[in-house]
């Protein structure tokens, strides 16, 4: 279950990166605990000594939320690690500092609004100054600013907590997780039911793509849009007309090559056409008349092309940087908070991505261009726009919106399009996920609230994790000193296998403290 004797296996990538004055490699090899079991761990192992960075027990922890899924999550892994939880979902003042105004070791803000998430941090601040606090935010100039202003707050960005696992799912699913560190990715292997620590290049997993057919030139013209379509074929039309008038002027009004590019050039752009037409025969006039006026009609369609990509704000590009990849890229379905950093992600690792957004006045979307990463607006489901995004030759798909059914529908079409595919979705373990997974073989599940819950819990009790993620059921941490802990060593109370019955306990035991404390 645990390998004391033996350091973390070498990978011909290893790459160091420094904590504490020493590398993580080094402090993975002089722990007692490098690698830990993901699989099938007795917690009984620990008898002799305490599992290790388990947080001190008895802490009173007061956990402000505006997401029930997430704030029942991480009150569940507080209660079973010995904790006191008081849940408030959305307080007033008067609520908040009723409450600080007792007994607290810390405080934790779990939202999903980074303004509602900075309010509650300062007036936490306010009303119990020096406090512990966890703060959950996304955007990292308001995280930094905070960091440095109330520097006994801890910024968590929910987005860091769940993208290494869906990093791992989209790209090596023999790792449980792959967290880009520097130039490199700390990635944690889960092999016969154990995990070790590795160190790879940045650009090694972009190297080990699975190989795809080349795309051809219709699957290139198929991932183009309307204005786009209408851009290529205008200006193809009339470089057609261009080429056989040119022909027609050396080849039956017999004009020099020169003259002739002139003259064709000239009735392109609508000036003129060759004097010596008015002396050519009488098909030749007919067919100069007709091109003339094929000419005006697309001149006008590439004109308008032109201008259309030039004024409107464009997504995507037909080539460069935000052109629409056609083979050996992850589509990712749904541009929020999640689905930006997965993006932002794989680009910095040389892994080609698409995002597809429906709505068309995202927050994010802006972002998405500043950082060069294509997006096409449209429905994730609609199996027309998969076969335009070139699904079957794609390296995964990732279902990462806040609606787990708009995931699943998301998933289904993926299936019926591209049966084999790896199909990776963002769910709650709520039943509609577990029955529909019960049915066919939907994907890859990260469970967002298990995950995230987890992370805010064990920061909050002051443990420190770098990363939390799952293996094979098991809800493990990861720790800067190099060090994988399966957090199920630091339950205090048996798991009752019900599903949901350890958040229903949590729960109730957090309501009963609300309640004596409010009788009190």
């Amino acid at each position: 279950m645990c390998r004391p004797d033996r350091p973390a296996p070498k990978h011909p990538h290893r790459a160091s990166t420094r904590h504490a004055g020493r590398t993580d490699r080094q402090a993975a090899e002089s722990s007692p605990h490098p690698c830990r079991k993901a699989d099938g761990l007795n917690p009984q192992t620990f008898q002799d000594e305490a599992p290790p960075h388990i947080p001190a027990p008895g802490q009173r922890i007061v956990i402000i939320e505006d997401d029930e899924a997430l704030g029942r999550s991480a009150a569940a892994h507080i209660g079973r690690w010995y904790g006191t939880v008081h849940r408030l979902p959305r307080p007033d003042d008067d609520t908040l500092r009723e409450h600080l105004e007792q007994s607290v070791d810390a405080v934790a803000v779990v939202s999903r609004d980074d303004i509602v998430a900075l309010r509650y941090a300062l007036l936490a601040e306010h009303l119990k100054p020096g406090i512990r606090l966890v703060v959950t935010l996304f955007d990292r100039t308001v995280a930094d600013e905070v960091s440095r202003t109330v520097p006994n707050c801890t910024v968590l960005s929910m987005t860091d907590a769940i993208v290494p696992s869906l990093l791992a799912e989209c790209l090596a699913p023999s790792y449980a997780m792959l967290r880009p560190d520097g130039g490199g990715v700390i990635a944690v292997r889960r092999e016969d039911g154990t995990t070790s620590v590795e160190h790879l290049h940045g650009r090694a997993l972009a190297a080990h793509a699975p190989v795809h057919p080349r795309a051809s030139f219709r699957a290139w013209l198929r991932s183009l849009g309307t204005s786009a379509k209408a851009l290529i074929a205008s200006l193809a039309a009339l470089s057609v007309a261009f080429s056989v008038d040119i022909a027609l002027g050396v080849l039956v009004l017999h004009e020099h090559w020169t003259d002739s590019v002139w003259n064709a050039a000239r009735a392109l752009t609508t000036i003129g056409s060759s004097p010596a037409a008015e002396h050519g025969p009488g098909w030749y006039k007919v067919l100069s008349a007709v091109s003339m006026l094929a000419v005006l009609v697309l001149a006008a369609i590439f004109t308008a092309s032109v201008v259309d990509r030039f004024t409107g704000h464009r997504m995507t590009s037909i080539l460069g940087a935000r052109s629409i990849p056609r083979r050996g890229h992850v589509i990712v379905v749904g541009l929020g908070q999640v689905g930006l950093r997965l993006s932002a992600r794989l680009k910095d690792l040389g892994i080609k991505v698409v995002a597809v957004e429906r709505n068309p006045q995202a927050a994010c979307l802006p972002l998405a261009r500043s950082l060069n990463i294509p997006v096409v607006l449209g429905r994730g489901g609609d199996r027309f726009l998969l076969e335009r995004l070139s699904v079957l030759r794609a390296r995964g798909l990732a279902a990462v919106g806040s609606d787990s059914l708009a995931n699943m529908a998301v998933a289904v079409a993926a299936r019926a399009v591209a049966p084999d595919q790896r199909i990776i979705l963002r769910a709650g373990s709520d039943e509609v996920t577990t029955d529909s997974q019960s049915l066919f073989r939907i994907g890859a599940v990260c469970d967002f609230p298990r995950i995230v819950g987890a992370f805010v819990a064990a920061s909050v009790l002051g443990a420190e994790p770098s990363s939390v993620f799952v293996a094979e059921d098991r809800t493990c941490a990861l720790f800067p000193d190099g060090q994988v802990v399966d957090l199920a060593t630091w339950d205090t109370r048996p798991t009752d296998p019900r599903p949901g019955a350890d958040e229903g306990e949590a729960s109730r035991t957090a309501s009963d403290v609300d309640a004596s404390a409010n009788t009190n």
